[in-house]
């Protein structure tokens, strides 16, 4: 075997890592960043609505692109292009300029990860497939929880430029290994005669939109806002022009009747409503230590760089378990969602009094379920994929991936909004009901004293304010319990699926067997 196609595949590794931070950090560091740019509250959260949507459509589009103009030739224009976006979002303040580029930067998003994926899957031989499934599951389990050390590091200790300055080296090595290890093949400009124009249209308006709609309807208040309106409008007479055009058309950007084949389906669902899932893992419980506990990224870092590091071990050691003819790979996924709904259900009793150390073992608890959730899955998927049939597959699984970025978001929203405003009302009757014992009285207790006296007078300055943020850290705290149960739930939903809809598979070495050149 020709070893030189590996350090090709090391380059489109890097590649992904470089966008997915990108990605990761500027999100968790954005208070930073725009209060080092002068960017307002509604600006910043354009920042981020864009990149996301930019990075569906980019998935979507990326397999053709590869195809059309070579694997080797379109993976160093997407190199090329994350960082000169990246590093032009230093040298402009201008908010049109800085969004322009912050789209390309999510169109370099989405082009690369199936990049990977279509790197992995044509270099890598049966015998070792599942390696290469192992490199593309760090996308979706190692580099966001690393992503937290990196923001802590740059934002708290360096610099917040090195945010975006982390791209130079990352870029370099990623474009080398590329030009040295990817083949060159001839590009195959043919393809644009029968270029699925309408498919194109429909997925930038259609899924574009349906991606700004999640994003922004909660800070727009949702349906009564004109433009939550015509976005919702858009995306849902878009949303089945896209399928309805795919399905007939002889060169598709996505092939949906690959979601027929049960295991493809369930990949595909599956990985979709994991990425969700996995919010519960790095979202919500530095929304705990940071917004109660009061956290900065830099001592928040620990709790999810315990699932990076231990996806270094698990994900091969997965690929090693499942290469065994006789393991199921459904019972596998099953005992990590077990994994996973106990560290939803543990981490649903979280308390103001929580700090770092109490989220450890539910953390070791998702780290072990990702990892056996998220390489079954793949495996199930990709064997039902025949080579020809690799691009379809690869724009198919990665579109509705992208987009989990935005339901996710959209649902840790919508908690926050209906449970955040039902725990507010009740505590604050309840100090109503016991306002003589919890907020005009001496207290119960010494430690714990009313922020009034008696006889309505402050206890002490600053003592109401205090108060009222202790309420507000109860009720967040109650409503991040909520959405650890909320994840628990879909969990529940994954295992469900996975009983009734995916069919047994082998290993890559026996299961594409049939495949091999002759």
């Amino acid at each position: 075997m020709d070893k030189t196609p590996l350090i090709g595949l090391a380059g489109a590794i890097t590649l992904a890592m470089m966008t997915e931070l990108n990605d990761q950090i500027s999100s968790q560091a954005l208070v930073d960043i725009s209060g080092a740019i002068g960017m307002s509250h509604d600006p910043a959260t354009w920042y981020e609505s864009l990149y996301t949507s930019a990075e569906i459509i980019g998935m979507a589009l990326s397999p053709w692109c590869a195809v059309t103009f070579s694997l080797r030739r379109f993976a160093l224009f997407v190199v090329a292009l994350c960082c000169l976006s990246t590093l032009g979002l230093i040298t402009t303040g201008y908010p049109i300029v800085l969004f322009g580029l912050r789209v390309l930067q999510g169109l370099s998003g989405g082009f690369a990860i199936p990049l990977l994926m279509t790197t992995a899957l044509r270099v890598l031989p049966p015998p070792i497939r599942l390696y290469g499934l192992a490199a593309y599951a760090l996308t979706a389990t190692f580099f966001p929880n690393l992503s937290t050390a990196l923001a802590g590091l740059w934002t708290d200790l360096v610099g917040w430029h090195f945010i975006f300055f982390q791209c130079v080296p990352l870029g370099a090595v990623a474009g080398a290994l590329i030009a040295f290890g990817l083949p060159q093949d001839p590009p195959n400009y043919g393809r644009f005669r029968m270029l699925d124009w309408r498919g194109i249209l429909l997925v930038v308006v259609g899924i574009g939109s349906l991606s700004t709609t999640l994003m922004q309807g909660t800070r727009l208040d949702w349906f009564n806002s004109p433009l939550i309106c015509v976005l919702g409008l858009t995306s849902l007479v878009c949303m089945p022009l896209l399928v309805i055009n795919e399905w007939f058309h002889e060169l598709p950007l996505l092939k949906i009747q690959l979601l027929l084949r049960p295991n493809f389906g369930y990949g595909a669902l599956a990985l979709f409503t994991f990425l969700i899932i996995a919010s519960s893992s790095s979202t919500i419980p530095g929304a705990v230590l940071t917004q109660i506990a009061g956290y900065r990224p830099e001592q928040v870092y620990p709790i999810t760089l315990e699932i990076a590091a231990a996806q270094l071990l698990l994900l091969p050691l997965m690929a090693i378990v499942l290469d065994i003819a006789w393991v199921d790979s459904r019972v596998v996924s099953f005992i990590g969602m077990t994994f996973v709904l106990a560290a939803c259900i543990g981490s649903s009793f979280v308390t103001v009094a929580w700090q770092r150390d109490q989220f450890f073992l539910w953390q070791g608890l998702q780290a072990c379920g990702e990892a056996m959730i998220v390489m079954p899955l793949l495996l199930m998927a990709t064997n039902t994929v025949k080579p020809p049939e690799g691009p379809f597959a690869a724009g198919l699984i990665h579109t509705p991936r992208a987009l989990a970025e935005a339901v996710s978001a959209w649902v840790f929203e919508l908690v926050n909004h209906w449970r955040g405003a039902l725990h507010s009302d009740r505590l604050a009757d309840q100090v109503g009901r016991e306002r003589f014992r919890t907020w005009q009285a001496n207290g119960v207790s010494w430690q714990h004293p009313a922020p009034l006296l008696p006889d309505g007078m402050p206890r002490s300055a600053g003592s109401v304010a205090l108060f009222k943020q202790e309420i507000s850290k109860q009720a967040l705290a109650l409503t991040l319990s909520d959405a650890f149960l909320v994840m628990a739930a879909l969990t529940v939903v994954l295992m469900i699926i996975l009983i009734t809809l995916p069919v047994r598979t082998y290993p890559p070495r026996i299961a594409l067997a049939q495949f091999k050149p002759k």
